[in-house]
């Protein structure tokens, strides 16, 4: 485990080798006078083969030395009755100031070595498809560049031993986010949303910077040490509402990192960029950090009760909130933005009722599953020629089976069908929140994943099933993608199914491994046990409620044959009956149109006053007015400038005699 600093340094060392050769290509190429610079024109198979292989070399060693750390740790803790302390190594000293210090140094426990585990695995995979999916894309050096660059943030931010160096992996992630998003910088709509990520998480992350120091207010220390020192309760004085403050400051930042009301609105947008790197966003790396934050600082969070349950009611919130607009999506990305988004929402509802081990466990499940969901929309974009909206696909599991076949198991993974993986993490979440006796937060729970079920099942129905829609040609030319981008399907639909299995709960025979084995890093509320009997009728009931949605769905949609307009004659007829909510609904709760009229619009207005009211007309007047003043004086004193002595001496003599008698009449 003394290779733990070369995890991050591997895909940087991807990143600048890509980026290098991409760059002296990109010069090579404008200097050229054969045209091969032209827009869209593929690089020769040789350098992107170089890109390749760099790209997905750098990250997949990266994924073998983090399993070789990672083998004999989780054996070691799992062996102890109560797991192994943390390995944490030193590499340099980054800043000194008096007697604190801040090191360059990279921690493994139970907390990172989970995180680890998937973000190089389901990296290493995305990798891998992008391969074939962006291989006839003009920038595919800059893109392999970005992407490893992005996994250098976020192995960054996941084996930080510090807040401030977990916050330079932060800020990494975002700034990749917001070139990889902007990926095709030459459309206003990519470039549009980019910036749009950019902003929201600033938000974010200004709460971020004030928490990181209210830290080391509280504790004098701002490494992972003080989560030691807040189990015991060894704060800076008795300062409670300090402590509320640091913990709403941190979870400020993890809203915008992780895409909860109010500061959702850019992740359904990160869609602009490619598909690879919207699963690379939503399943593996950028979303989880937030969760990751709340769970490595649980110790904290559990001495400021009140803001544990505004994270869990902020948590249930999202969850439903982005669910009904996940009902009424077209665009197939779409659909799956707004379902992270809600997961996420179930992932905060755990942190918020103590449950820091269910929520990251479906982290963890939510990985596989949600990574699938994504590479396959990838597929069917491809093999329809780019099309995204689902209205104009139908009829595709014939031409795409392997697609059809991974993104099913995915499906009925999310929505908690048994005994796939998101069956147990979910139902460990809503176990949790009916345990402590949160049963409102349940009751939404338990109805989100009714949502869940049915809008997914219907993006399966609207893609697959029924008759095929839109344009003729593009069906009848519809075909699996190549090799390198089913076989990370397959893999991660693979997981979809056993990722579960590490938190089979004992009332169905298991004993909860993943659990037991976060033990050490995660705060334990006291949650009161349920009994067996209970927690199965629960389950039960959860898994009714998935069916049910399945089932509606496939009614709905599962034989659509209906024009592009309207696929389904049923859900028109519903959208209709509601009205204006339908109507609210399908255009996402006009949460933009809000922000614009409530914030960006009058903000836009003000600065424009300052602009033209006040910089234009207050502050250039007074640099003109000063400027034509000296014009002035000076057109008006060169009529003095003659350049005959006989004018000099003379306004000398008066001059000289205007001083004298000045002096005499005082």
């Amino acid at each position: 485990m003394n290779q733990l600093w070369l995890i991050p340094v591997l895909p940087l060392a991807g990143f600048l080798l890509n980026g290098l050769v991409a760059l002296v290509s990109s010069s090579a190429r404008a200097e050229s006078e054969s045209g091969a610079d032209q827009p869209g024109a593929p690089l020769p198979y040789a350098q992107r083969l170089f890109h390749g292989i760099v790209g997905v070399g750098s990250v997949g060693l990266a994924a073998v030395l983090s399993f070789a750390a990672l083998v004999p740790y989780v054996l070691g803790s799992m062996a102890a009755p109560e797991g192994l302390a943390p390995v944490v190594q030193t590499v340099y000293t980054w800043m000194a100031a008096g007697d604190y210090t801040v090191d360059v140094a990279f921690r493994l426990d139970a907390l990172s070595a989970l995180m680890l585990s998937f973000v190089t695995f389901v990296g290493t995979l995305i990798h891998v498809y992008s391969v074939g999916y962006m291989q006839k894309e003009e920038g595919y050096g800059r893109y392999f560049s970005y992407l490893n660059l992005f996994m250098f943030a976020m192995l960054t931010l996941v084996l930080a031993n510090s807040l401030p160096l977990l916050f330079v992996g932060w800020e990494g992630v975002g700034l990749c986010s917001y070139l990889l998003i902007g990926y095709y910088y030459d459309k206003d709509f990519c470039a549009a949303a980019g910036k749009k990520a950019f902003i929201a998480n600033r938000v974010g992350d200004f709460g971020m910077v004030l928490g990181i120091f209210g830290v080391f207010a509280l504790f004098g220390t701002a490494d992972f040490s003080f989560v030691e020192l807040a189990k015991r309760h060894v704060l800076a004085g008795n300062a409670p509402l300090g402590v509320y403050a640091v913990c709403l400051l941190l979870f400020l930042g993890a809203c915008g990192k992780s895409a909860q009301v109010p500061l959702f609105v850019w992740l359904p947008d990160a869609m602009a960029g490619p598909t690879p790197v919207s699963a690379l966003i939503h399943a593996a790396t950028m979303v989880t950090a937030g969760v990751y934050l709340v769970a490595r600082c649980s110790a904290l969070f559990v001495l400021a009760p009140d803001a544990l349950t505004l994270v869990a009611w902020i948590g249930a919130g999202t969850a439903i909130f982005a669910a009904t607009i996940g009902l009424a999506q077209n665009d197939i990305k779409k659909v799956l933005a707004y379902s992270t988004v809600s997961q996420l929402g179930y992932m905060f509802l755990a942190c918020g009722v103590g449950a820091f081990g269910a929520g990251m466990f479906h982290v963890f499940t939510h990985a596989f599953f949600k990574a699938c969901l994504f590479l396959g929309s990838g597929s069917v974009i491809m093999s329809m020629h780019h099309e995204q909206d689902m209205r104009k696909m139908g009829g595709l599991a014939a031409r795409i089976p392997q697609t059809f076949r991974t993104m099913l198991v995915a499906t009925l993974a999310i929505a908690g069908v048994f005994p796939l993986a998101g069956f147990f993490s979910k139902d460990m979440i809503l176990g949790s929140a009916a345990a402590s006796g949160h049963w409102a937060l349940y009751a939404v729970g338990l109805f989100t994943a009714g949502l869940t079920a049915f809008y997914m099942f219907r993006l399966v129905s609207m893609t697959f099933f029924g008759t095929a829609r839109g344009d003729a040609h593009a069906h009848e030319h519809a075909h699996e993608s190549p090799a390198t981008m089913t076989i990370p399907l397959w893999i991660l639909a693979a997981f979809s199914v056993v990722a579960g299995l590490l938190g089979v709960p004992a009332a169905l025979g298991g004993s909860d491994r993943i659990g037991r084995f976060l033990e050490a890093s995660v705060a334990h509320p006291e949650i009161h046990e349920m009994s067996h009997g209970l927690e199965i009728g629960l389950m039960l009931l959860s898994l009714g409620v998935a069916v049910t949605g399945l089932v509606w769905a496939w009614r709905w949609y599962g034989r659509a044959t209906g024009p592009v307009e309207a696929v389904s004659p049923q859900a028109h007829a519903f959208f209709e009956k509601t009205g204006s909510l339908g109507r609210l609904v399908a255009n996402k709760w006009n949460v933009d149109e809000g922000i614009e009229a409530l914030f960006l619009s009058p903000f836009r207005k003000i600065g424009t006053f300052l602009w033209r009211g006040f910089d234009a007309l207050f502050i250039d007047g007074i640099a003109n007015a000063s400027a034509f003043l000296v014009e002035l004086l000076g057109d008006l004193l060169r009529f003095f400038t003659t350049g005959h002595v006989r004018n000099y001496a003379l306004a000398f003599t008066l001059g000289f005699a205007a001083l004298v008698a000045y002096v005499w009449l005082r």
